[in-house]
């Protein structure tokens, strides 16, 4: 078997790059001019200190042109516009690459979820669930977006802004810079608490937004049952639950992190109080060393030092709110699918003939767990086999088997000679057409829908499947016919005409085996029958499969099994059956001729 390659959630960037490295290239260019703005803003301030005594003087000279000292001061003041122009362009750059970066690295990430996905077998599907795939590819996607934007901008912006401000202070006042040894490590321990702390409220409460998914969307696509069955007030509780689940713990995750804020801002008053007083004892007149304009741009770098580390906090706790969604969705590409090409498969499928030698099969993979067990069966090409059961008897998975919707545990199940492992799987899906018991249309003309059986079809081939499938007779009555929209799910269509429409579409694979997973139960039995002959007669080289839950659809089949509890209870003709196994007596017997009535 190929073993799937293991995805990283970085190699979702690719196509991006150019814009990813841009803005951390743009950001450090805007952080370079606003390093530069307090140190030239000094410079201008020592000039006008140091003339400010004799005005008279300056306007003389001035006027002579002959005053260096307003000149300084003027190109100090030019090159300050400069600079604070080119930080406006470059932080507009780096927004502008960030959010193309960003926006395109989710685009991937979702288009990424959503392959994975579409190579995952029922089993994949079944452990993780569907509402929780939708979360993912939603909200956690959203998180991950926004944590990467944050580090390519300002996860750079602020360690820099922070290095390089805390250099210029320490040239400015060594003495001074000293504050910061104290102040970083404390709000260090503050920010790896937040981290430890959050990060396990962050990951519950994204399992719990699933189940919050799972309400809503069973609500939705149940609305009419929920409806039916006066049954609002039960749904809002169930919503209002999970809604209160997740509220719980978002707030026992926020109560963490809102511990941030209140230590950044004691931090920043710290530092202005300590740079304060020792600012105002080193620009005393006995020490010129120290001038107005250095407190001033001390100062500024002080609030850029103090803001960088507010940012970083910002950061780590964006980062840990999407740590959470980062391993969910690595979850979801890291999963292997259950159900993979061999390393040589086979294209082609010669017949409709099914041997099961020995199956036994289980969901969980354990032996001990078994759904069917030892199922020993053959079925020649172009035969109509009938299954019927109780509920809970495994016919649905019984027929599963055949075109690898799930995997058997063990035994060997061949489909046209060869075992169902060793065909490529479009190959074997191809050639196997199945209508499952919950029949789902798509959104999209009734031409579209059944175009999903072969792309290529002309209205012509529509046509006649549909008329095998006894659904001409309410497509031509529609007002655009063929070209009708049909609603998500079908929901503009009777039950029975979706089945067949479903039907319709199976056919349109021209199968070598068609199965029909109690696909008929909301048509009357007048129109089944027509289904049935139709069969019988245009399709006659392939396999039909049909589960039933009503007699009289599988009565006239070559060949019908009987299921109870994942074993074959009987195997034979609806005469053989008749005579010698009670669980087909006994439903031939309420179906036809009433319960507690005696078959002949």
């Amino acid at each position: 078997m190929q073993k799937k390659k293991k995805k990283s959630i970085v190699s979702c960037i690719k196509g991006y790059w150019k814009p990813t490295i841009l803005a951390p290239i743009t950001v450090s260019l805007e952080v370079l001019m606003e390093i530069l703005i307090p140190i030239i803003m000094s410079d201008i301030i020592n000039i006008i200190e140091s003339t400010s005594e004799n005005p008279a003087k300056i306007a003389i000279l001035k006027f002579l042109g002959n005053n260096s000292a307003f000149n300084d001061a003027l190109i100090g003041g030019f090159i300050l516009i400069g600079c604070a122009i080119l930080s406006l362009t470059f932080g507009a750059l780096s927004g502008m690459f960030a959010a193309k970066a960003s926006c395109g690295f989710a685009k991937n990430l979702r288009k990424e979820i959503y392959y994975s996905v579409q190579e995952f077998s029922f089993e994949n599907i079944d452990k993780f669930s569907t509402s929780s795939l939708i979360t993912r590819t939603t909200t956690d996607v959203a998180n991950v977006q926004n944590s990467f934007q944050m580090i390519i901008r300002i996860a750079v912006r602020s360690p820099f802004m922070l290095i390089f401000a805390f250099i210029m202070a320490i040239v400015i006042s060594p003495k001074i810079s000293l504050i910061f040894v104290a102040v970083v490590p404390v709000l260090a321990i503050c920010l790896f608490f937040i981290m430890t702390k959050a990060h396990p409220n962050f990951k519950k409460m994204f399992t719990k937004y699933d189940d919050l998914n799972t309400v809503v969307q069973e609500n939705v696509a149940g609305a009419r049952t929920v409806k039916a069955f006066v049954r609002e007030e039960h749904e809002n509780k169930k919503f209002k639950n999970s809604s209160d689940e997740i509220y719980k713990y978002a707030v026992k995750a926020e109560k963490i992190l809102a511990i941030n804020n209140p230590v950044m801002q004691f931090a920043v008053y710290v530092c202005f109080v300590f740079v304060s007083f020792m600012g105002a004892k080193l620009c005393a007149p006995l020490n010129s060393t120290f001038t107005t304009g250095d407190l001033n741009a001390l100062f500024t770098y002080i609030m850029q030092i103090l803001m960088s580390l507010m940012m970083l906090s910002m950061i780590i706790v964006m980062i840990t709110l999407s740590r959470a969604s980062i391993e969910r969705i690595s979850a979801v590409l890291n999963e292997e699918p259950t159900i993979k090409n061999p390393i040589n498969p086979i294209y082609e499928v010669k017949d409709g003939s099914i041997v099961f030698d020995h199956v036994n099969f289980s969901y969980e993979g354990k032996e001990e767990k078994l759904v069917l067990s030892d199922i020993n069966l053959s079925i020649k090409s172009g035969m109509t086999v009938g299954i019927v059961g109780g509920t809970g008897s495994a016919k649905s998975t019984f027929v599963n088997l055949i075109p690898r919707l799930y995997d058997i545990t063990s035994g060997s199940l061949r489909v046209g000679g060869v075992e169902v492992k060793d065909y490529d799987i479009k190959t074997l899906r191809d050639a196997v057409s199945v209508v499952l018991q919950k029949n789902v249309l798509f959104s999209g003309t009734i031409t579209s829908n059944l175009k999903w059986g072969n792309k290529e079809a002309s209205i012509e081939d529509i046509k006649h499947a549909c008329n095998l499938a006894q659904a001409s007779e309410f497509v031509e009555k529609f007002n655009d016919k063929y070209d009708s929209r049909i609603e998500q799910g079908g929901t503009n269509v009777s039950g029975g005409q979706r089945q067949r429409l479903c039907i319709a579409r199976a056919l349109m694979k021209h199968p070598k085996i068609l199965i029909l997973d109690d696909s008929t139960s909301a048509v009357d039995t007048k129109t089944d029958a027509l289904i049935r002959k139709a069969f019988k007669e245009e399709i006659p080289d392939t396999t039909k499969i049909i589960i039933a839950q009503r007699i009289s659809s599988v009565e006239d089949a070559d060949m019908i099994i009987v299921l109870n509890d994942g074993a074959i209870d009987g195997v034979g003709t609806h005469d053989e059956l008749l005579k010698c196994n009670s669980i087909y007596k006994e439903v031939y017997i309420s179906q036809v001729k009433g319960a507690g009535s005696n078959a002949e």
